[in-house]
């Protein structure tokens, strides 16, 4: 992000961040950030003189926040199979705890014909980081004999990505968490057996 955040304005984007896991873009208003953060609206238009800013300056920040995800996968576990267990083990857990019941940027792709150009622009962005990390590992495991595609890796990886983002709509939808992980098992399984 090019501008630090202050204490009051990191709380402000954390609070939104929330908001649009549960609501969306369109679901929240700096009403409800003012209830819950307990600052007048007008010092949110302080910090954040739109919702188009605020809701872009959470994706900057959710995004900075994946790829540190996916860089620290990659410094500390070197088996593709294992990465991918990792990723999804951390998909499994935050719904489980409610920490990040969904993918912000998965919801905000929902809305994408009615959210501002400038957060569908970041929100395109993240899908492009992750897709291209996902087809990295599949490249990787392919390469290591651990993984056998069906397809090329990039239809592999957006397969991948969209199984992810499907299970957690699923678990959403049923209200419950731990079918994420019984939606994934079968996909991580499918990889490694022809």
């Amino acid at each position: 992000m090019d501008v630090e955040l202050s204490p009051k304005a990191r709380e402000i984007v954390a609070c939104a961040q929330s908001l649009l896991a549960v609501r969306g873009y369109n679901g929240f208003s700096y009403a409800d950030i003012s209830e819950t953060v307990r600052i007048s609206k007008p010092s949110i238009h302080h910090h954040f003189a739109s919702k188009a800013e605020l809701v872009r300056t959470v994706v900057v920040r959710y995004r900075e926040g994946a790829r540190a995800g996916m860089a620290a996968l990659e410094r500390q576990i070197a088996d593709p199979l294992a990465q991918l267990h990792a990723y999804v083990g951390y998909w499994a857990a935050c719904i489980r705890d409610g920490s990040a019941p969904f993918c912000v940027c998965a919801m905000l792709a929902a809305e994408m014909p009615s959210i501002p150009a400038e957060v569908a622009e970041e929100v395109r962005g993240h899908f492009d980081d992750l897709a291209a990390w996902l087809q990295a590992v599949l490249a990787r495991g392919v390469a290591d004999e651990v993984f056998h595609l069906r397809g090329p890796a990039q239809a592999e990886a957006l397969a991948f990505m969209a199984s992810v983002h499907g299970a957690m709509l699923a678990a959403r939808a049923h209200g419950d968490a731990e079918l994420f992980g019984t939606i994934m098992k079968p996909v991580l399984h499918r990889l490694t057996h022809r």
